[in-house]
């Protein structure tokens, strides 16, 4: 995806029909890949692309509700908070702040959140 500086801190990465609905996208940041997901109710969420277990990409996994499950092992993480859910509950992703304006889904590349 190519990225578009705006003033208020957060780049322009893509128009929201560029994900797919139950999938995601990755975008090249300081902080390493973030991956972009689009759920089915269109929410958008933004996420380290590695699973916390062995590294896996988790944009290839499978997008479900507001989770995704990671093609690697079947850990299913929580998209809003980054964490594991299940037997994995103390590992998480880094979170990164994501808005859509006027069709535009905009990344605060600036430095990842913890996860909640």
């Amino acid at each position: 995806m190519d990225a578009i500086m705006t003033d208020t801190g957060f780049v322009d990465v893509a128009a929201l029909d560029d994900i797919p609905q139950r999938g995601a996208r990755t975008v090249a940041t300081a902080h390493g890949d973030v991956a972009i997901f689009r759920t089915g109710d269109d929410a958008v969420f933004a996420l380290r692309d590695s699973c916390p277990h062995r590294g896996g990409k988790i944009s290839h996994g499978i997008v479900h509700g507001h989770g995704v499950t990671c093609p690697l092992h079947n850990w299913v993480i929580a998209l809003a908070t980054g964490a594991a859910e299940g037997e994995a509950a103390a590992s998480c992703v880094p979170r990164f702040p994501v808005r859509v304006t006027e069709g535009r889904v905009l990344l605060d590349v600036s430095a990842p959140l913890a996860p909640a």
